[in-house]
Order: structure tokens, then C-alpha cells, then sequence
């Protein structure tokens, strides 16, 4: 007897994984990564590479594995099947104390600027350099001054961070992640909690930090304003792969239906309540 059901539609059918070059080196390669937390298959095969000296966003919805991509990247996570490629060097392949030097190339900001409670905003910025680094504390003064103004935060060194609002402790993590002289800086939703106009400020300070400093900057998120405003590089992450990826604007231009609905924010098209 005829099965009358219409075929299956293959779930990654708008996944072209199309690479659009970027004109500089990578500095953060996924090879084939898969990873899985008990049934839930988060990474299905990703491939994705993060250029050098630009700023690059990782767009895609909630769930879709957005943020275990910089845990594997810092080495938080190891692929199940697959590699991680950081300047060069496999991180899974790394020993403890290859993955330790490794790690002081990442400044981390994550989503709640992620401050000890117990410190002043001053001996928050200035304990990864107490950490590991062997500098005097005049040495260290002279940084944690220079990126708390950085960041608009020069006349803020005794605040404890309750007294801080939301956008102030996110600068405070962005100074703290900056004092070592990071190579690759990493940002997990930075502007989750913010209010649009605290979110274009931050997004302006990422840019001008960018501007003068250099380094390749990875930005985690699902805003699309904040893409539009700072982002050069997107890779549009779903279903645990690469939908495609490029500069902002071929991405912004894409004739995808999957990327052009999730950079417009339309109802219609692949991307469901699911």
C-alpha cells in the first residue's frame, strides 16, 4: 500500500552553510563539533570560523547552542566528536597547564558582569592581574585607572558592585576582561537585562574599545539591533549549525529565508514558537 504522507521536510534545509570570506586570518575554528547533554544533541555538526581583528557576532534563537560555543572555545567544554582551533592550537588537545597560559589570551564577559560581591569595583578590575600576573601594585593601579576610565567608570573605584546599576556592572566586567591585554575578548549576551538605549551605549563602547585596542572580539547574542550597530562579521547559529555566515552586510543582504527572517524579525517564515 502507498504511504499518502507528504516526505519529511529535512530539518536542516536551510542550512547552507555558506562562508562568506571575510578578508582576514581566524582566530577560532569549529571543526565538525558535536556535543550532547544526555539526549539533548546541542552542537549537530558545527562549522564555524571567528575572523581575526574583527568584531564578530554569533546570532541565532534562544536554545540554539549559542553559548556552549564559548565554553568550548575558553575550554570549559570538550567536543564529543570534533575540534576547537584557537590561534593555531587544538584546545581539547591542550594540557591542563597549556590550557591555563592559553586561557589569559580570553577576556570573558558574561551576562551579569559576574563581579565578587564582597569587593570594591577597583579590587574587582584588578584581581585577575593580582592572579597572574607578578606586578606591582603601583603597576597594577596604573591599568585598573586606565580601563575603569575607559569604560566611564573613572570616578566609580570604591563602589561595591550592589551599588552599581545593571549597565555599570557589565562596564565593570568589560574593564576587569580588558586589564590583561586579551587577544580574543568573548561577550555572553552582553546586553541581556539592558534597556535599548543602555544596550546602543555599550554597544558603542564595545566599538570604540574595538577601535583602539584590536583583538578578535566573539559577541553572543539574539538582538538584532545590536548586530546592525557593531557587528562585522555573523554567523548565524541554528539547530546546533551553521546557517551561514560572513561579513554583517552580505548577511544583512542574504536571500536565505531562514537568515532574512531572523535578521528582519518576521513572523513568517522558518523559524517557528517551537
Amino acid at each position: 500500500m502507498a504511504d499518502d504522507r507528504p516526505p519529511q521536510e529535512d530539518e536542516f534545509s536551510f542550512h547552507t552553510g555558506t562562508v562568506r570570506p571575510s578578508e582576514a586570518p581566524d582566530a577560532i575554528e569549529f571543526i565538525d563539533v558535536h556535543k550532547s547533554f544526555g539526549r539533548n544533541h546541542v552542537l549537530r555538526g558545527l562549522n564555524m570560523s571567528l575572523p581575526e581583528d574583527k568584531i564578530s557576532m554569533i546570532l541565532g534563537p534562544s536554545g540554539t547552542g549559542k553559548s556552549v560555543c564559548i565554553k568550548h572555545i575558553v575550554g570549559l567544554l570538550y567536543p564529543d566528536e570534533g575540534d576547537v582551533i584557537v590561534h593555531g592550537r587544538s584546545v581539547p588537545s591542550l594540557p591542563d597547564a597549556e590550557l591555563f597560559e592559553m586561557r589569559k589570551k580570553f577576556g570573558v564577559l558574561f551576562q551579569d558582569g559576574a563581579l565578587f560581591g564582597s569587593m570594591n569595583l577597583y579590587d574587582n578590575v584588578a584581581f585577575p592581574l593580582r592572579q597572574h600576573t607578578e606586578k606591582s601594585e603601583e603597576e597594577i593601579a596604573e591599568i585598573v585607572n586606565s580601563r575603569l576610565r575607559e569604560v566611564g567608570l573613572g570616578e566609580a573605584n570604591e563602589k561595591m558592585p550592589n551599588e552599581l546599576s545593571g549597565g555599570m556592572r557589565k562596564r565593570a566586567g568589560f574593564a576587569r576582561a580588558l586589564v590583561l591585554e586579551p587577544d580574543i575578548v568573548l561577550f555572553d549576551e552582553p546586553d541581556s537585562g539592558l534597556d535599548p538605549v543602555r544596550t546602543a551605549l555599550l554597544c558603542e563602547l564595545i566599538k570604540e574599545v574595538h577601535a583602539e585596542n584590536g583583538g578578535c572580539y566573539v559577541v553572543i547574542t539574539h538582538d538584532i539591533m545590536s548586530a546592525r550597530r557593531v557587528a562585522e562579521h555573523i554567523s548565524v547559529l541554528w539547530k546546533g549549525r551553521i546557517v551561514e555566515s560572513g561579513p554583517a552586510q552580505d548577511l544583512f543582504a542574504s536571500e536565505n529565508p531562514f537568515v532574512r527572517q531572523f535578521l528582519s524579525g518576521e513572523s513568517t517564515g522558518p523559524l517557528g514558537m517551537e
